[in-house]
């Protein structure tokens, strides 16, 4: 059935929706409609892992591929801390730029025959209502959802610490961790490389510090030569870059806004991405969520003929696969939030409770008590794994010895 799609908002989930729906059915008649020129987007670079780019490559080869080509990958975690540096193997992580993804989203949609409307932006008062469906990819602020606020039950709860999300020339080999101890409390930063010269750089700290640095009042030059100034050693002389805003080339401290929704559509309009939900940076999550929202919703509307029951069964399918997140995401910003709890312990020690940040039972134990249990089940579990990788190979060596055993004992009483 040929169905009238728009898409508000030129994000990933918006593109990758349109095009899964036109790979199900070429005939589809869709539109992204994107209020900023084209060309232009927000951020650096986005972080993904080895498990989306296995979901991208089996829903669309070909854009997968692009992706991949175009993005720098790591396989460690590094944190510095009170002169000392250390590393951990750990998942495949990547980094892409947003506006080189962006790119070949919106390229392969319109190899595919969407229509991409760029310098337009679709308000509130004026929906498309020619389409049988619209869907609202237009962010954390998002238009239309906010003009049905009650309906949808939007709540947003207000983080406490402020970041700031930077680039810098800096290309950092790993996923990197840098904590700074000032007069005013500590300071830290979270890099990750997603060029062949770039990298992104997000900064944070406690209320306290930021006041007592000078950062609530400090320039732009002023505070990126402070920021710069704090995290030289990891910088290795490269320069922090701040992004330009609307309004003028300031930079943008903000506190992050958790946004949850109680219901994702109503008649004919469905949520996606930023503008259904967020989950808090430090988890890398967004784009994934958000590319996983087009996946889930496009087969809905493939698997089910009427819109209500596509847009029911793809806002139960969503937000229970999105339980694990927002648990992870709230407790990797509390552990922040926290930091002194942590922040004294020797650098091994730290580093391994910063990648169990997202755990419940973390901040309700001591810290070094939680460390020791959690050594001492990665040792069970390494053990329950070699027993069960050398099991088969076990029990062929036992039964050889035994047969070998009986063979010897048969000669003997042949003798």
């Amino acid at each position: 059935m040929r169905v009238k799609v728009a898409c508000v908002g030129g994000g990933p989930a918006s593109l990758y929706l349109s095009i899964l729906l036109k790979l199900q059915n070429p005939s589809h008649d869709i539109t992204v409609h994107e209020r900023d020129p084209e060309g232009s987007t927000y951020g650096w670079g986005v972080t993904y892992w080895r498990g989306l780019l296995d979901t991208l490559r089996t829903h669309d080869p070909e854009s997968a591929r692009a992706v991949a080509a175009s993005s720098l990958s790591w396989t460690e975690g590094v944190a510095h801390v009170r002169g000392h540096t250390v590393r951990h193997p750990g998942d495949q992580g990547f980094g892409i730029g947003r506006h080189r993804l962006l790119e070949i989203l919106a390229a392969r949609a319109s190899s595919l025959g969407v229509r991409l409307e760029y310098g337009q932006e679709i308000t509130a008062d004026d929906p498309p209502g020619w389409a049988d469906l619209v869907v609202a990819g237009d962010g954390v602020r998002s238009a239309l959802r906010g003009r049905h606020a009650d309906h949808f039950g939007t709540r947003v709860s207000t983080g406490r610490n402020p970041y700031v999300w930077l680039g810098t020339s800096k290309v950092f080999d790993a996923f990197t961790f840098a904590f700074t101890e000032t007069a005013h409390g500590w300071i830290w930063c979270y890099g990750y490389p997603y060029g062949p010269d770039r990298s992104t750089c997000v900064v944070e700290c406690d209320p306290a510090t930021w006041t007592g640095l000078g950062l609530d009042r400090a320039g732009e030059a002023d505070g990126l030569a402070l920021l710069e100034g704090l995290f030289a050693d990891v910088l290795d002389g490269h320069r922090l870059i701040a992004r330009p805003s609307a309004d003028g080339p300031a930079q943008q401290w903000l506190t992050f806004r958790t946004l949850t929704n109680r219901t994702w559509h109503r008649g004919n309009l469905v949520l996606v991405g930023d503008a259904a939900h967020t989950t808090h940076y430090s988890i890398g999550a967004g784009t994934r969520l958000a590319l996983e929202d087009a996946i889930a919703l496009a087969a809905a509307l493939r698997e089910h003929r009427a819109l209500p029951d596509a847009l029911a069964h793809y806002e139960r399918h969503r937000k229970a696969a999105l339980l694990p997140a927002q648990s992870a995401a709230r407790y990797s910003a509390r552990w922040y939030e926290e930091l002194p709890r942590y922040i004294g312990l020797p650098p091994e020690e730290m580093f391994a409770l910063l990648g169990q940040r997202h755990s419940p039972l973390l901040p309700h134990l001591p810290p070094r008590l939680y460390h020791r249990l959690d050594r001492a089940a990665g040792r069970l579990t390494a053990v329950h794994r070699l027993k069960r990788r050398l099991g088969p190979a076990l029990a062929r060596t036992l039964h050889a010895r035994t047969l070998s055993s009986r063979e010897r004992s048969h000669d003997r009483m042949a003798d």
